[in-house]
């Protein structure tokens, strides 16, 4: 482990307190223009995300429906009743994104992958980089304004569904979160960059309440003339 990523834990709370906990609830509330460029525009209702902390798993309540609800593994995606009976599931989901560009449309069970990688990534940051298989290693830094956030570059196994293979994360001068870089694999691979603000602690873990996702030009400068993705985090719960 980097001396720079036992900061970045221990600025989040701690990995001895993480490996306590073993699932996050929160309410979210998403929106921007990948959903509506994907033909499937999100509405602004309020939803329930669960994230499994130790295993990539993740589902939201309710989708398509009252009383439906997404399950989501690294190798399948369902959309389920309340009850456990599927409705629809894909099987080995990434591969069916092969030859997507940003404007192919999505399905309801390529939306419900998409949102199911990216909370779980989401709320599972920084710590998932400390997960089995997962390489980190410091890269210059990133100056923002009058700032100046360290960087460290994620290498992630097959096995972990994700944006893409390699993610860029930096870090205020307080070690915690500002900006996640990445490619979006399966939307073509348009890079992105996404800001992180009002960050929480809740029960030791600390983590942002909102982030809003832009494409990033050749200069890694965010695209700030288009929202692709925003999510806003409330009523989180750890058990």
């Amino acid at each position: 482990m980097t001396t720079l990523l036992a900061q970045v834990l221990d600025a989040h709370g701690g990995i001895g307190r993480w490996k306590e906990l073993t699932m996050v609830r929160a309410t979210i509330v998403t929106s921007g223009d990948l959903f509506v460029i994907k033909g499937l525009p999100q509405d602004p209702a309020p939803r329930e995300m669960t994230v499994w902390l130790h295993e990539e798993h993740a589902s939201v309540l309710p989708f398509g429906a009252p009383d439906q609800k997404t399950d989501f593994t690294a190798d399948r995606v369902s959309i389920e009743k309340l009850d456990g009976r599927v409705v629809a599931e894909r099987q080995e989901p990434r591969e069916s994104f092969a030859g997507h560009d940003l404007n192919t449309p999505w399905d309801p069970l390529d939306r419900a992958y998409f949102n199911g990688y990216a909370l779980w990534t989401y709320l599972t940051t920084p710590f998932l980089l400390a997960m089995p298989g997962v390489t980190v290693a410091e890269i210059e830094p990133w100056r923002e304004g009058e700032e100046l956030w360290r960087g460290l570059r994620a290498t992630f196994p097959s096995n972990i569904a994700s944006h893409s293979t390699q993610q860029d994360f930096y870090f205020g001068p307080d070690h915690l979160l500002r900006r996640h870089d990445y490619h979006v694999d399966i939307a073509g691979g348009f890079a992105a960059a996404q800001y992180v603000y009002d960050t929480v602690e809740v029960d030791g873990i600390r983590l942002p309440t909102k982030r809003r996702a832009y494409r990033r030009d050749a200069d890694h400068r965010a695209i700030l003339a288009q929202t692709m993705v925003s999510i806003d985090v409330s009523n989180v719960r750890f058990t």
